[in-house]
């Protein structure tokens, strides 16, 4: 068994406090605009564009994240308190609902430069399970999304929590939403599927989907909601809606040419 008393802050200048899931959201961001500027991106015009959408890309994962875990997973409390949106550093984000904020981000700046929104799309799939994978590793040193009880010897007592020996469940996403996909996906790039914009991203739907759906089962759900239909999560709820639009997306993307 493994002991988690992780500080949440990374360290402090002044009164000013770095926290590691800030941290995470920077390297990941960093680390996937380098990749995908260095490794992915062969078009001269999207080159020349990428550094001006990464500016709606933060924008959409920080409206769109912060947005979605209010809406999905505590909206009775943020009616109540709807100043506490804007109190990010409290902590509070949803994958899901960062997604959204990217497709739409990413709708809006396609339009203005009249390109292709899944040509951005696709570089974000490839590039996002570098950020997932940080970001699960912050979770898990700040103590939060931890996974169900267990007596395996791997197992992690979270002593910011509780006593009980707990599945160390941000672990396993780092390693099936953040290396396993990123593999892959890069698999999939190799073989040239960002000829055909879309598929890339229908392919991170529905493989994140069923890592995400699968890893529920081992994560204890959120505290102020429960199990819901089926003894299924909120977040197993959201994955199977992903799953469906990307699933569709790839039908209808496989037959382009």
């Amino acid at each position: 068994m493994f002991i988690n008393n992780f500080d949440p802050v990374a360290f402090q200048i002044f009164s000013l406090e770095i926290r590691w899931y800030s941290l995470a959201y920077i390297i990941g961001i960093i680390l996937g605009w380098v990749y995908c500027k260095k490794k992915l991106i062969k078009d001269q015009q999207i080159l020349n564009l990428f550094d001006d959408f990464i500016t709606y890309l933060i924008i959409g994962v920080i409206l769109g994240g912060r947005l979605g875990y209010a809406l999905f997973y505590n909206l009775r409390y943020y009616l109540d308190n709807p100043i506490e949106i804007l109190m990010v550093w409290n902590g509070g984000m949803s994958f899901h609902g960062g997604l959204i904020g990217i497709i739409i981000a990413s709708k809006i700046f396609s339009n203005k430069h009249k390109v292709n929104q899944f040509i951005f799309l696709d570089l974000v799939s490839l590039s996002a399970p570098i950020g997932i994978f940080f970001g699960r590793i912050a979770n898990f040193i700040n103590s939060e999304l931890y996974g169900r009880a267990t007596d395996l010897p791997w197992s992690v007592q979270f002593v910011l929590i509780d006593n009980i020996k707990r599945h160390p469940s941000q672990l396993y996403e780092a390693f099936f939403e953040g290396i396993i996909l990123f593999l892959i996906l890069g698999y999939f790039f190799k073989k040239n599927y960002l000829q055909i914009p879309g598929k890339i991203s229908a392919l991170f739907l529905i493989f994140y989907s069923l890592f995400r759906f699968n890893m529920e089962f081992l994560r204890s759900p959120d505290p102020q909601i429960g199990y819901i239909i089926l003894n299924l999560t909120l977040g197993q709820l959201i994955s199977v809606l992903f799953l469906m639009a990307g699933t569709l997306l790839f039908y209808l993307k496989k037959n382009e040419k």
